[in-house]
């Protein structure tokens, strides 16, 4: 991949405070994939100790997105059009990690899917997925 590109995305990423706000980080970008683990904070769980759906949710799209945007020009970025999530086990864990991967590039919609597990000495659940459309807009 573009080392232009990989550049961009982290700089990106690196500009949403939300991001920051969670301790997320991007792990790994590749062409039409990127993961971003973030901590299961205390500030981040819901009332039973697990890891907010709001924080699942939260890396999901970014991972997504940002997996859409690496197969986008230099000159684009992309924004969530529309995103859903299956909530599938509770986020039990120290880390979650969201993978997301791009299903159909396109020059106006881009469809996208991340997988989200949750971390826990050594063992990986799967705790959410989530489907959705990325759109390229213009810088």
């Amino acid at each position: 991949m573009d080392p232009a590109n990989k550049d961009r995305i982290q700089r990106s990423f690196d500009a949403q405070s939300m991001m920051a706000t969670l301790g997320a980080k991007i792990t790994r970008i590749a062409a039409g994939e990127v993961d971003i683990t973030a901590p299961i904070l205390p500030g981040a769980r819901q009332q039973q100790g697990f890891g907010h759906a709001g924080l699942t949710f939260s890396i999901g799209d970014s991972a997504a997105g940002y997996a859409a945007l690496s197969m986008m020009p230099l000159d684009s970025e992309v924004v969530t059009a529309e995103i859903k999530i299956n909530l599938l086990a509770p986020a039990i864990g120290d880390h979650l990690r969201a993978v997301g991967t791009v299903i159909k590039p396109g020059r106006r919609l881009v469809v996208v899917s991340s997988k989200v597990h949750a971390l826990q000495d050594g063992q990986e659940t799967l705790v959410a997925i989530l489907q959705g459309t990325m759109v390229p807009v213009p810088l």
